[in-house]
C-alpha cells in the first residue's frame, strides 16, 4: 500500500482570526495582525467554541489547539465519525513553551495566598504535552500521543514525526500541528532581556531597519493521512506532504549558525525526502523573524541550498504579518504555506521597504503577487528555525 502522506483538512486560530482561510486570506491581502507591539489572537474567544468547563482545563495555548482542531477535522469530513480505528490514528503537536499563562498565574497565588491556593490542575494544564493530550481525549485518538518540544521548530517538527509515522506504517493518520500562547509578563521580560524582541513593535523581516520580532499567538492543526486511504473514503485532497528535513546548527544556545549551514542542511534534506530539486520549488515561505542575524543567516542558507533558483523564486515571511508565534509558527505557516500554493499566490512580506545588505532574494515586498507557474507543479518548502540550533523544513505540494 502507497504510504504517500496527504493533507485532508486545516484549521488555524492565529492574530488575523479564527479560520484557516481567514489566515491565508488576510495576509494575502496585507492585513497585519500587530497591535501594540504584539500579534493576539484577538477575535479569538474560548467560549464561542467552547464549554465554561474546557475553557477551565485548558491553558489557552490548548484552546487554541482544540478549535484549529474541530475546524481541521470537520474539513476533512471527520466531525460525525473517525474513518479510521482510533488506535490507528494518532495526535503529535509541536510547542516551544507550553502553559507558561497558567504557570505564571500559579505562582502569582503561590505567592499572594500561600501553597493551598495554587490550582490543582496547574501541573496539566501547564505541561507541554497538554495540547496534544486534549486533543487525542477530544476526538477519542487512541494512537500515539506526543508532545514535540524544539522551540520554533516545534511545530514543523510535529508535522515532520507524523509524516514518518504513518509512512512507517505504525498509524494510518495523525492530526498534528503546533499551538503557542506566550504573550505573558515573564515569557515577554525573558525574551526582551535576550534583546530578541523589536523595540519598535514592527516586524520586518529583511529589512535594514529591522530590530527584532513581534511575539505572537495561535495554532494551528492539519490532518494528515495515506493517499490510498484519502481516495478511497472520497476526501477532497489540499495537498501532499512531500518532505520533512531536519538538522542541528551544534553552534550556539541562541545564535544561528551565521554561515547559513544548519539550515541549508535541513532545506536539502527535505528536498531530499520529497525527491524534488530546486527547479521544482516554485516558492518558500521563510522563517523570517525580523531579527538581525536570523535573516542574514536565513537568506545565505537559501542560496546554498537553492543555488541560482534562490534568486528567482518568491520568498515571504508569514511572520511580517502575525509576528513569531514561537512552537505554533511551523504549524500556522504550513497551513498558510499549502493554501497560498492551492491560489497559486505569494502573499507578501510586509513591511519591507529597505532590503538589507546582501539579502538580495525576491522577499515579495508589500503586495502579494501571483505563481506564474503554468503546467508545473505547485511546490513550495517552509522553514522553521529555533533557539538550541533547532532546523525543520517542510515540503508541500498543492493539490
Amino acid at each position: 500500500m502507497s504510504r504517500e502522506v496527504v493533507i485532508t483538512g486545516v484549521g488555524a486560530v492565529t492574530p488575523l482570526g479564527v479560520g484557516a482561510r481567514t489566515l491565508h486570506e488576510r495576509w494575502s491581502a496585507g492585513v497585519v495582525g500587530i497591535a501594540d507591539g504584539k500579534g493576539v489572537a484577538s477575535e479569538f474567544e474560548p467560549t464561542e467554541h467552547l464549554s465554561v468547563k474546557e475553557v477551565r482545563r485548558a491553558d489557552r495555548f490548548t484552546q487554541f489547539a482544540l478549535v484549529a482542531g474541530d475546524e481541521a477535522l470537520a474539513e476533512a469530513g471527520w466531525s460525525d465519525e473517525l474513518p479510521y480505528e482510533g488506535e490507528r490514528i494518532a495526535s503529535v503537536l509541536g510547542t516551544g513553551i507550553g502553559g507558561i499563562g497558567t504557570l505564571e498565574r500559579g505562582k502569582e497565588l503561590l505567592i499572594e495566598s500561600g501553597p493551598k491556593k495554587v490550582p490543582p490542575l496547574s501541573v496539566p494544564l501547564m505541561m507541554s504535552n497538554a495540547a496534544a493530550a486534549a486533543v487525542s481525549m477530544r476526538f477519542k485518538l487512541l494512537g500515539p500521543c506526543h508532545g514535540i518540544v524544539s522551540a520554533c521548530s516545534g511545530g514543523a517538527d510535529a508535522i515532520g514525526a507524523a509524516k514518518m509515522m504513518i509512512e512507517s506504517g505504525l498509524v494510518d493518520a495523525v492530526v498534528t500541528g503546533g499551538s503557542e500562547a506566550a504573550l505573558t509578563p515573564l515569557s515577554n521580560a525573558a525574551f526582551g532581556a535576550l534583546d530578541a524582541l523589536s523595540t519598535k513593535g514592527i516586524s520586518r523581516p529583511f529589512d535594514k531597519d529591522r530590530d527584532g520580532f513581534v511575539m505572537g499567538e495561535g495554532g494551528a492543526i492539519l490532518v494528515l493521512e495515506t493517499r490510498e486511504n484519502a481516495e478511497k473514503r472520497g476526501a477532497k485532497i489540499l495537498g501532499t506532504l512531500k518532505g520533512y528535513g531536519a538538522s542541528a546548527d551544534a553552534y550556539h544556545l541562541t545564535a544561528p549558525d551565521k554561515d547559513g549551514g544548519g539550515p541549508s542542511r535541513a532545506m536539502k534534506a527535505a528536498m531530499k525526502d520529497a525527491g524534488i530539486t530546486p527547479d521544482d520549488i516554485v516558492y518558500v515561505n521563510a522563517h523570517g523573524t525580523s531579527t538581525g542575524l536570523n535573516d542574514a543567516a536565513e537568506t545565505k542558507a537559501l542560496k546554498l541550498a537553492l543555488g541560482d533558483r534562490a534568486h528567482e523564486i518568491p520568498i515571504s515571511s508569514l511572520k511580517s504579518s502575525i509576528g513569531h508565534l514561537l512552537g505554533a509558527a511551523g504549524a500556522v505557516e504550513a497551513v498558510a504555506t499549502i493554501l497560498a500554493l492551492r491560489d497559486r499566490i505569494a502573499p507578501p512580506t510586509l513591511g519591507l521597504e529597505h532590503p538589507d545588505e546582501g539579502l538580495d532574494l525576491d522577499y515579495v515586498p508589500h503586495q502579494a503577487k501571483p505563481l506564474d507557474i503554468g503546467d508545473k507543479r505547485a511546490i513550495a518548502i517552509s522553514s522553521s528555525f529555533g533557539f538550541g540550533g533547532h532546523n525543520a523544513v517542510l515540503a508541500l505540494e498543492a493539490a
